[in-house]
């Protein structure tokens, strides 16, 4: 007679493996291996663990690679700019390789416009988005939009008037929206509206454009960096007319600038010391 394992023994061997793959978070296949963000705004975070560091933050309509899944979060790296990190599962939809290499050779992109518009899903339930939220995934996600949105390439004085939407936004690292939002994250979220592409930070996107000599020679729109005391680039911000900037530090604010740096008239002190000023446009 052939010897069957004893019952209880099987049982407990299946409690044990439903134990270990809830407890223990290991990677895991994944076929599907590219997704868009269909909520409002979503952390991407530097580790897997909960509360890690937010380095960023994907916006509705934000498309990605996922480069490892595990049972409750997702490794990705965004397309718009190849910023990496961690996000739940649960936040973002899957997408087919096709539909993600069509958002990719898109050429134009749109991008809402208010401060706050609104997608309607199904049923005719409405979920807010944020300026500078993503419109050409759409039709894949199965929403329509109520509100303005820009696309195609715009002018230095578009690149001012969207900045100043974002007056009085009050810092948040890793933050890319009106109600939290870091330095680089402005400048790249206001350039990407209007059609021009920024690295994520403040450091990369002093690798673009072209430098200036004299702070005389820059233009509304243009990006003023500036570093730390060890020569490290870690503040950017917008050139305004008049010698004034717009820049995250605190909260999104207008302050004067000239060959030092950033003089804060609140304070009477020089908050920020000038690097390099680059024409983008």
């Amino acid at each position: 007679m052939q010897n069957l394992v004893p019952l209880p023994f099987v049982m407990a061997v299946v409690v044990l493996l439903h134990w270990f793959w809830n407890e223990i978070d290991i990677p895991i296949p994944s076929l599907m291996q590219f997704g868009i963000c269909s909520l409002s705004v979503v952390p991407v975070r530097l580790s897997p663990e909960e509360g890690g560091q937010m380095t960023t933050q994907l916006l509705y309509g934000d498309f990605f690679k996922i480069l490892e899944k595990r049972k409750t979060r997702s490794k990705i790296r965004i397309d718009y700019d190849a910023m990496e990190g961690w996000v739940l599962n649960n936040q973002y939809h899957l997408c087919s390789k096709e539909e993600f290499e069509g958002l990719t050779n898109q050429k134009k992109h749109k991008h809402s416009f208010d401060l706050v518009s609104h997608i309607c899903k199904n049923q005719n339930n409405l979920m807010p988005i944020v300026l500078g939220s993503g419109l050409e995934t759409l039709k894949i996600l199965g929403h329509a939009f109520e509100g303005n949105f820009k696309n195609g390439k715009s002018s230095r004085q578009d690149l001012v008037h969207t900045a100043l939407l974002y007056l009085n936004a009050p810092f948040l690292e890793g933050g890319k929206t009106p109600f939290g939002i870091d330095s680089a994250g402005l400048t790249q979220m206001v350039y990407k509206i209007n059609g021009l592409a920024l690295k994520r930070t403040a450091f990369l996107q002093a690798g673009q454009g072209e430098a200036l000599s004299f702070i005389e020679e820059s233009e509304p729109g243009d990006l003023a960096f500036f570093d730390d005391k060890e020569g490290v680039i870690n503040h950017v911000g917008i050139i305004l007319k008049d010698n004034y900037i717009i820049h995250a530090h605190g909260k999104v604010r207008i302050d004067r600038i000239d060959h030092t740096g950033i003089f804060n008239s609140e304070e009477k002190i020089y908050s920020h010391k000038l690097r390099v000023i680059k024409k983008i446009i």
